[in-house]
């Protein structure tokens, strides 16, 4: 279950716009809030918040650098979830292939009650 519930937390987190533009910014490399803040437009503590999200869904690492706070892009987070739709991709393609093994080889063409083929 503890699995499911970091799942969770990471979809949760990429579900937001702004959030994905946070982590779209840190895939180039490391930032300073300040300067990520600066790039948004709405308050401080919104942004703020949005990083909170990323950082308690295991998305984002902070670390101290004198007076500045730096964040930088955990990949491992995002590694689940594609492990998880890697796992759902699978299990579809797998689906669709054994529809059409039993459509081509299950369906002959067969004439309907009440009429003849000719």
């Amino acid at each position: 279950m503890e699995a499911a519930d970091r799942l969770s937390r990471v979809y949760g987190a990429l579900a937001h716009p702004v959030r994905r533009a946070i982590l779209a910014q840190l895939a180039h490399g490391e930032a300073r809030v300040g300067d990520i803040a600066t790039r948004f437009d709405m308050t401080a503590p919104a942004v703020t918040n949005h990083l909170k999200v990323l950082e308690e869904a295991g998305l984002v690492n902070r670390r101290v650098a004198a007076q500045s706070r730096i964040l930088s892009l955990e990949p491992s987070a995002l590694r689940e979830g594609e492990e998880w739709l890697g796992n759902m991709r699978r299990f579809w393609a797998e689906a669709f292939d054994r529809l059409e093994t039993h459509l081509s080889n299950g369906r002959k063409a067969k004439p309907r009650k009440g009429k003849e083929r000719r």
